[in-house]
């Protein structure tokens, strides 16, 4: 199985006590390698996105704009809760290149399989608006380059936060599928009405477990998967809908990531000659965020 991750993704820093910080990726990445697991994949340094593909997904004015304010030291507000600092735009490009590469190298026959583990995460990010600590939408610029080879793909989303970003960007593209279970009422409270037959919404009131959790997305995502026959499966793997994350309002146990990752690759062997590419998004405490990495990737390289 492939792995993509880069120190450069340690360069992006927010205001001091901001959950998504840079140990996230050092505890998957610590996580890993303690496991063994890191010992059997074969290891890429992750390379900045082109900044032309960044015009897949996202319009010119917007990534103008993020240049502009880019500082050269210190922070600079894009909300309330998403700063930029000197390192921020590299940290998003190299995101954003690990998964496109991947999904070159894995519709390329090389490997079936792909884990980036990378920040900052992607999945708020869209056409026009940074947010939700999301800069570059890396999960919805690897579908538009997988595009550019196959005919469908699908986006299963199992962050807390509902992926609105990637919906933003697929809303009107019948050949993504992209399906997001999510708490709900919760952020970032966009697109969770969007009635389109490639969009596929599964809310879950605060307070869900894990009986409710596979009940909601078996119900949802395997008729639509199967309708949809994607040649790729795409994953924004959030991490954040366990119990013991400080953001979110879920109940998910770390088996329960094993559960939804053995699904996926289901549906991938079924629909897409096993083809898998998967991004680290959300999960802000670091024991459940390395534990439930460690049960994601051992269930994805599984049977390789």
């Amino acid at each position: 199985m492939l792995f993509y991750t880069h120190d450069d993704c340690l360069g992006h820093e927010m205001q001091p006590g901001h959950p998504e910080r840079p140990d996230r990726l050092r505890a998957v990445n610590e996580s890993l390698t303690a496991s063994g697991l890191k010992d059997g994949f074969d290891c890429r340094a992750a390379r900045p996105i082109d900044t032309e593909a960044l015009a897949a997904v996202h319009a010119p004015d917007y990534l103008a704009g993020l240049n502009a304010v880019s500082p050269a030291s210190g922070l600079v507000r894009l909300d309330a809760d998403t700063a930029m600092s000197p390192g921020t735009l590299q940290a998003a490009a190299v995101a954003a290149g690990a998964v496109t590469d991947a999904v070159r190298e894995v519709l390329g026959g090389k490997e079936r399989r792909a884990f980036c583990a990378v920040r900052p995460p992607g999945h708020h990010a869209e056409a026009g608006a940074a947010m939700g600590f999301c800069y570059y939408n890396s999960i919805a610029l690897g579908a538009a380059q997988a595009l550019e080879e196959v005919d469908r793909v699908a986006i299963l989303d199992f962050d807390v936060h509902h992926g609105n970003g990637t919906v933003d960007a697929f809303k009107d593209r019948p050949e993504a599928l992209v399906c997001s279970s999510f708490q709900h009422p919760f952020y970032p409270y966009r697109y969770v009405d969007i009635e389109a037959p490639n969009i596929v919404n599964t809310p879950l009131p605060a307070g869900s477990d894990s009986a409710a959790f596979r009940h909601a997305v078996e119900r949802d995502w395997a008729a639509a998967v199967n309708a949809h026959r994607p040649d790729l499966i795409l994953v924004s793997a959030g991490f954040d809908a366990h119990r013991d994350d400080p953001l979110g309002g879920l109940l998910l146990d770390d088996e329960d990531f094993r559960w939804i990752t053995e699904f996926i690759v289901d549906l991938a062997v079924t629909h897409a000659d096993g083809r898998v590419v998967s991004a680290l998004e959300g999960g802000y405490d670091l024991d459940a965020l390395g534990r439930c990495a460690v049960l994601h990737t051992k269930a994805l390289s599984h049977s390789l």
